[in-house]
């Protein structure tokens, strides 16, 4: 870098590279390239250079291998690196000069962030599982709410953050990259929730602050299952560069390992948008339909699908004028074709609702879907339509607008669309959060004037769903959603009225086009060494401790006694890496001023004569006035601690 800082790369090479120039595919990323992400990496990039592209996978600035320090996500730093990257990728000998930029999640932010620079080299990019906006729609806010994911992911990154770089690779200065790092090192949730408003610092890095700025073709990937495919419709909608979207029922995955399947060639998929876009080559691709969703069959409520029934669908152009809003109004218990009676609908849901969620991301491991969603639904108040009397298939995000009070100046409401069967099951399709304080604004918030009458607008994730006849459509709203969103800071009544209050499903037409789209291939994808010497014991349990009414819900895969953690073999690296976790969320039935949440972390590193281990755990809390933050970093070298670090913070509640 121009500061003299080094990036460590691993770069994939066509054999004749250096003789016949080829095009370069970048993912930038923190993820340790040598390890973590090797089994994913290799057949994706290796692949790349089998069809006649460099593929470059970068560390970022203070991770993995190279040097430096990483002190936030997505920083003004990380992007200025990545267009020295680009210009020095373009530089090379065995590049044409023209280069692609791709990733998922980090890697899709980034891709979008740095377009929007304007590196004259990146000609294309692939954002897969990403977001344009990083208040909106990321893992530390929801409609205002915040979310648990915050202290999760946060806690996750800490840990990242501190694991050393490779010996091998950076010799006997590895120690003391190492120590400065950990030494430098970041509680990030207390970053994040120091910003509750879509301030400046989330605008940064937030590319629907201008979406003129992108003029470089995007492919914007996502799935389902995933917490990101909101981002597509709008990036469809507020580009005007040259744009496609595609999403699947994944999870947080690449396409050619998604779960729920059915999987696709993504990679095959990918090379048809590069050929066309780095190599000139009229693929038709771009002949073909802007968007493409997989249309959802309805299937009985589950933690885990391994598949999910449907059909490929597209739209020409987005926003669609062939999709057409339903209205239903909402009347006691109904939603009806007209308002009738106006009524005034009192509810305080217990804190424990929303344990029916399954996660805010899942990443397709068991039980991270939503499952029955009967124990939620007899906690919230509940509006049913009449059994559809023929197919019904809705593409877009529902919205509730809700005419509502409350009695606390604080509070939150959680809107869930869900498709009831014949025998009662009651499936989630959709759900959306909106913090009361934020309905006119998310810079801005203001606090409710208790039993003042407000008219907001709650939306719903985007979605594609197939309603079978004989089902009903079910709104679910309640005033918690734990363990997604963390509680208000004291219990809430609010009242709903109905006659004012109505749901708008965005209803698609058949259309007889679908059964003539290209379909996908099979997934394919190179070879790779990694050995998986014992996969992860994920464990989901939720315990009720009837003497004080708590509920505690634990994720775990073994850090007490690590029997249960995932153990991977890098054979060629001669490498043997570890890592357990666990999540802990407690909260009583009715006070939210005892919920706690809880994140632990136990990573290692073998070879040889060399060990190197890294402990975090993370924690927190909250009274009516403060969120309390508290977390550990030891690191040790040899079974001996080399380093170690706590926090302990509090930070007053900004309406939350």
């Amino acid at each position: 870098m121009p500061d003299g800082c080094r990036l460590a790369a691993r770069i994939w090479l066509p054999a004749d590279a250096e003789t016949t120039p080829v095009p370069a595919i970048l993912e930038y990323i923190p993820y340790r390239k040598r390890d973590f992400t090797r089994a994913r990496d290799e057949p994706m990039h290796h692949y790349f250079a089998g069809y006649g592209y460099a593929a470059v996978r970068v560390d970022l600035r203070g991770s993995g291998d190279s040097e430096g320090l990483l002190l936030d996500e997505y920083l003004k730093q990380e992007h200025d690196d990545a267009l020295e990257v680009i210009r020095w990728i373009a530089q090379q000998p065995w590049c044409s000069g023209a280069v692609g930029m791709m990733g998922k999640s980090w890697g899709g932010f980034n891709s979008l962030q740095v377009a929007a620079r304007r590196p004259p080299e990146l000609k294309a990019i692939i954002t897969v599982c990403s977001t344009d906006d990083r208040y909106a729609d990321d893992v530390h806010y929801m409609g205002g709410c915040l979310l648990n994911e915050n202290l999760t992911w946060g806690s996750v990154l800490m840990s990242y953050n501190a694991y050393p770089p490779d010996p091998e690779l950076v010799g006997e200065r590895w120690r003391a990259m190492w120590r400065d790092r950990l030494e430098h090192a970041v509680f990030f949730p207390e970053v994040w929730l120091e910003h509750p408003r879509r301030d400046d610092y989330w605008k940064h890095g937030s590319v629907c602050e201008d979406y003129d700025a992108i003029t470089c073709p995007v492919y914007a990937i996502g799935g389902w299952a995933d917490a990101y495919s909101n981002a597509i419709p709008r990036l469809l909608a507020g580009l005007k560069a040259p744009r496609k979207g595609l999403i699947g029922p994944w999870a947080h995955l690449y396409p050619h390992d998604g779960v729920p399947g059915p999987a696709i060639g993504f990679l095959q998929e990918a090379l048809c948008w590069w050929d066309h876009w780095l190599k000139g080559t009229d693929t038709g691709i771009m002949a073909e339909p802007m968007l493409r969703v997989w249309m959802q069959e309805s299937v009985p409520p589950r933690p885990f699908h391994k598949q999910r029934p449907g059909r490929w669908v597209a739209e020409t152009e987005w926003p669609s004028p062939r999709i057409a809003l339903k209205r239903y109004w909402l009347n006691q218990g109904q939603l009806a074709s007209a308002a009738t009676i106006k009524t005034r609908l009192d509810f305080r849901s217990p804190q424990t609702t929303g344990l029916c969620a399954g996660e805010w991301c899942g990443f397709g491991a068991p039980g991270e879907a939503p499952p029955d969603q009967r124990g939620d639904d007899g906690c919230s108040l509940t509006f049913d339509s009449e059994p559809f009397q023929e197919r019904m298939e809705i593409l877009g995000a529902p919205v509730a607008t809700l005419e509502l009070a409350a009695d606390r100046p604080v509070a939150f409401i959680a809107v869930r669309m869900n498709d009831v069967a014949p025998d009662g099951a009651s499936a989630r399709v959709t759900y959306g959060l909106l913090n009361l304080t934020h309905r006119d604004s998310h810079e801005y918030p203001e606090p409710l004037e208790p039993g003042k009458r407000y008219l907001v607008r709650a939306k719903m994730n985007d979605v594609a769903h197939a309603f079978p006849a004989g089902h009903k459509a079910r709104l679910a709203i309640s005033t918690s959603y734990w363990p997604i969103a963390w509680p208000a800071p004291e219990p809430v009544m609010v009242s709903l009225f109905t006659g004012e209050s109505f749901l708008d499903l965005p209803v698609r037409p058949p259309d007889p086009r679908d059964a003539a789209l290209r379909p996908f291939e099979s997934p394919e994808c190179a070879a790779t060494e990694t050995t998986g010497l014992r996969p992860a014991a994920l464990k989901r349990i939720i315990e009720r401790d009837r003497a004080t009414n708590e509920t505690v819900y634990t994720v775990s895969n073994g850090p007490d006694d690590l029997n249960g953690a995932k153990l991977t073999r890098l054979k060629a690296i001669d490498l043997e890496v570890g890592h357990a976790t666990l999540k802990r969320f407690r909260i009583g039935e009715e006070d939210p001023g005892n919920a706690q949440a809880e994140v632990i972390q136990k990573t290692w590193f073998r070879r040889g004569m060399w060990k190197a281990r890294v402990e975090t755990r993370s924690r927190f809390s909250s009274s009516a006035e403060d969120f309390v933050l508290e977390a550990e970093l030891t690191a040790y070298e040899d079974d001996e601690q080399f380093f170690t670090r706590t926090w302990a913070r509090r930070l007053k509640r900004e309406l939350l």
